[in-house]
């Protein structure tokens, strides 16, 4: 029985350790009722100023479509590959629209990220 618990432990810290954490910039999300959990290989941010992050790097719109490309580019998992859209409350909608655009051309699928309602 205790190697058994010892198993467990090490299988525990080793997918602590290999798990891809993700950072999501401290601002207010649009609510939804959705419980659905995603996953996430990229996070682009978008604030309601019109300033984008990919990856925590700030990026000026005119090269949004490049740094994503790149970004899937260094991953080797092209098929399942989700850009996770982390809009701030009031960001106008094109903005948004615009990543979906991007996303659809680079044939990968594009989430959007929202926070649960207070029920």
């Amino acid at each position: 029985m205790s190697s058994l618990t010892d198993i467990i432990f090490l299988l525990l810290i080793f997918f602590m350790l290999t798990s891809t954490l993700v950072r999501i910039d401290p601002f207010e999300l649009p609510k939804s009722d959705s419980k659905t959990v995603a996953p996430t290989s990229v996070v682009v941010s978008i604030t309601k100023d019109g300033d984008h992050r990919v990856a925590g790097k700030d990026v000026p719109p005119r090269i949004l479509t490049r740094a994503i490309s790149q970004e899937i580019l260094n991953n080797e998992d092209r098929e399942n590959y989700t850009i996770t859209i982390v809009a701030e409350v009031d960001t106008p909608f094109d903005f948004v629209v615009n990543i979906m655009k991007i996303a659809s051309q680079l044939k990968v699928k594009a989430i959007i990220a929202t926070q649960p309602t207070d029920s």
